[in-house]
């Protein structure tokens, strides 16, 4: 379980003075889905960052199944079980997807468990265990391929970073069918920042983010109806 209390966040600006980010965000996440949403500039990717240990925050404390993790920062977060995806993956020359996927595990794993990792996110796997981490594969593979990662990894938190962020419709559809099928094979927590009202309808529970602070939260049920407009995306939330 993961556990936010007061959390705030300010931003040195250029010249001098710093631009406030977050102030007092306090939640506690113990669902396998909590979507977090809200207008561009609120503080969604500041707040997922915080909790990675990208971003140490100015005031506030961090707890890990009860565990005081505010003064560790990412290598050590990871240790703990802790996730988190880009909205642009990395990409890795000279290394294969099959390193990769044995390094996120942190043991030997066999070339049959790296596919079967793939299988599960619908890729097919002799025709990508070998392929470099480059510029060869797509948006939509990079991001297939990192949730592959984690699931190698079985971290207790995963945090994804509008993870439908500069792909296709056709990528879109099939990240979403992983995000499905992750919610039912994971045994642990994912936090997904998003726009998107297909992903939304897939979360336990959504919160909306704005100015800095939590404006709303509750179930999809209660949620969907107040944020979606129709168009698959929850316009009122992604304008600036």
């Amino acid at each position: 379980m993961l556990e936010l209390r007061n959390i705030s966040y300010a931003a040195p600006e250029d010249g001098g003075g710093e631009k406030e980010i977050l102030r007092g965000v306090s939640l506690t996440v113990d669902e396998r889905f909590v979507a977090l949403t809200g207008p561009n500039g609120g503080g969604k990717s500041t707040l997922a960052r915080i909790i990675a240990g990208i971003i140490e925050p100015t005031e506030g404390q961090i707890l890990l199944d009860g565990e005081d993790i505010t003064a560790l920062g990412v290598t050590e977060r990871a240790k703990k079980g802790i996730s988190f995806a880009f909205q642009q993956p990395v990409r890795f020359k000279g290394i294969t997807v099959y390193d990769l996927l044995r390094y996120a595990s942190g043991r030997k794993i066999s070339v049959g468990e790296a596919c079967e990792y793939l299988a599960r996110v619908g890729m097919c796997a002799r025709d990508y265990v070998n392929r470099e981490v480059n510029a060869s594969l797509s948006g939509g593979e990079l991001k297939r391929i990192e949730i592959a990662t984690i699931l190698a990894r079985g971290t207790k938190l995963s945090i994804f970073d509008e993870p439908e962020a500069g792909i296709d419709l056709w990528s879109f559809s099939n990240l979403i069918a992983v995000f499905e099928k992750m919610y039912e094979q994971i045994n642990g927590s994912i936090i997904i920042i998003t726009h998107q009202e297909r992903i939304l309808e897939i979360a336990d529970r959504i919160i909306v983010i704005a100015n800095g602070a939590i404006s709303d939260q509750g179930s999809r049920e209660e949620m969907l109806p107040k944020l979606v407009g129709g168009t698959g995306k929850c316009e009122r939330l992604s304008a600036v």
